[in-house]
This record gives C-alpha cells, structure tokens and sequence, in this order.
C-alpha cells in the first residue's frame, strides 16, 4: 500500500471503529467484527482470540493456551484422529495441536477470509500444510462428507453461528460413530429472580451479543443447550461452566497489566478500561461459559445412528 493511501485506510478503519464501539443502531456480523479487529489484540506472543483458561495461567498467551489445551483434551484428540476445527481464528490452537497432541489431520473452516489468509500464511512458514488444511467456509454448511471425522472441536465460536443448533446437526452428520463434539462457548445466565440482577444480566449480555455478534436464535441457557444437543441426535452430553475460571481472572489480569490494552485499536480502549471499573462479577453478570461434550452413537437406526 502507498504512503498516500495509507491515511484513507486509517480514517475507514477509525470510523468502522467509531460506528461499531458506539453507535447502537449499527451491528457487524461475525466476520465484519473480526475485519475490524484483524490482529490487534492483548496478547503478547501468539493471536489467540479467545478469553482463556486460568485455572494455571498467569498471562493471557498462556491462558488462551491453556483452553484450547482444554477443549482438545476433553475431545481426547491424539494421534490418527481426522479433527474438523470451526472457528479457527488465526491457527494458533491448530498449530499447538499439531505440535503437542500429533492428531493425523486438521481440517478447518472459517467464515472470515482476512483470518483463513493470515492463518493459511502461518501454517505454510512452519511446515504444516500436508497436517493441517485450513479453509474458508461455514461451520452451518461444512463442506465435509458424512461420518469423515473423528472430532469436531469449536473454541470460543459457536455462539456466532447462524444458528448454533444447525451447526450441531452439521457436526453430527460429519462425525464418524462414536467421534466428539466439544465446544467452548459463551451463552447467558440463567434469569435470576430480583430485580436488580436481572437488570445486571439483561444489560451485560445485550452488550455481549449486540456487539459481537450473537443472534438472538442462540441466547439460551445451559438446559436448553443440552435439549439442541440431544435433538441433533447427540448422546452422553455434558455440560460444564467453567465461568469463574474466565471470566474474573481474566478481569483481574487486565487490571493489573493495562499495558494489554494498549494493544487494542485506540478506540476500542476507552470502553474496555471503563469495564475494569467495575468488579468481575457486574461486568459479566450475563454471561455463561460453558466446555460442552457431546457423543455421536456408534450405529444407526432408521437413519439416526444408536447406541450399539
């Protein structure tokens, strides 16, 4: 790009910024939101962009390790396994899967192009391109063949997905008998009964969803979540929150290294230093996370595969 354009692009990016941060009659989708995040983000080493596990971590590259780490252990991903990644950001889970865990294949989709471009680039530079194929493409159409893999993991992505319950059926159509479903994800609480909490939720998770990018489709709480699951045909589900190991340490770690911030867009750091305000548990009073697990049965019948 030349010097002459380069001041055009800042401004476009400035006023995307402006538009998405505080006009409230604008939403992005889920790639829109990300075009405009590209790769400024806290962390200090990979490109990690979820909000990590801190159960042992003191630092947020760490962290956003650690629960990839999570969701690819409880898929019990290894070697000779065929995994279908949705979501996969910028590679940085595939490629610490690739090195760590060794499984025979990684296929991953992703909606947003600039993303698939980076990562396709990154995976290339370290020699990874026959273990891991990185493509652009929708985890509610996945351009896959029935029964074709042994896991399908999705980390910090599915509450995008228009809608959470197609992908479901999309990732048990493509699920080999008896492969795993794990996801990541980020859905409401449940509505609480005094006022003043349910305000806290109602505010917090509209702030959430409004600004990136969750349909409406997909804000239910964790018994419903189970019931799309099972109705997709999924046995032996399980859902876990693992919240308090998100969303407060993480809380904690940028108020206590506001250098991370600094690596977000300029306009974007107003807003997140006002959240560090406020304690963990108002910032994110509507908001759920849960590690979810679910298992394709190993034989059909009548065209739904059963328990054998």
């Amino acid at each position: 790009m030349t010097d002459s354009a380069q001041p055009g692009r800042r401004w476009r990016e400035h006023l995307g910024y402006l538009n998405w941060v505080y006009n409230p009659f604008h939403r992005l989708d889920a790639s829109g939101v990300y075009d405009l995040i590209a790769t400024r983000l806290p962390g200090q080493q990979g490109l990690y962009l979820n909000l990590g596990y801190w159960r042992d971590a003191t630092n947020l590259d760490d962290a956003s390790a650690a629960l990839a780490m999570l969701v690819a252990e409880t898929a019990r991903m290894g070697p000779g396994d065929t995994v279908l990644d949705v979501g996969f950001g910028f590679a940085d889970q595939d490629i610490l899967w690739a090195q760590r865990l060794q499984p025979e294949r990684i296929v991953g989709l992703n909606i947003t192009a600039s993303q698939v471009a980076v990562a396709q680039q990154r995976v290339h530079a370290l020699g990874l391109d026959e273990r891991i194929d990185l493509r652009h493409g929708s985890a509610t159409e996945i351009p896959l063949a029935d029964a074709s893999v042994d896991k399908v993991v999705a980390v910090e992505c599915a509450f995008h997905f228009l809608t959470r319950a197609q992908f479901f059926r999309e990732a048990w159509r493509v699920l080999r008998p008896d492969g795993r479903l794990v996801t990541a994800d980020i859905i409401p609480m449940p509505t609480q009964r005094a006022l003043s909490r349910r305000l806290k939720h109602k505010i917090t998770w509209g702030l959430a969803a409004g600004k990136f990018a969750i349909p409406r489709e997909n804000a239910y709480t964790r018994p419903t979540y189970h019931a799309k699951l099972a109705l997709a045909g999924f046995e032996h589900i399980r859902l876990e929150s693992i919240r308090d190991q998100v969303y407060a340490p993480l809380h904690d770690y940028l108020r206590r290294n506001r250098k991370a911030l600094t690596r977000l867009h300029p306009i974007a750091r107003l807003p997140a230093s006002v959240a560090l305000r406020f304690d963990a548990g108002s910032a994110y009073a509507g908001l759920d996370y849960v590690l979810a697990t679910a298992i394709k049965p190993k034989r059909v019948l009548r065209g739904r595969w059963t328990a054998g």
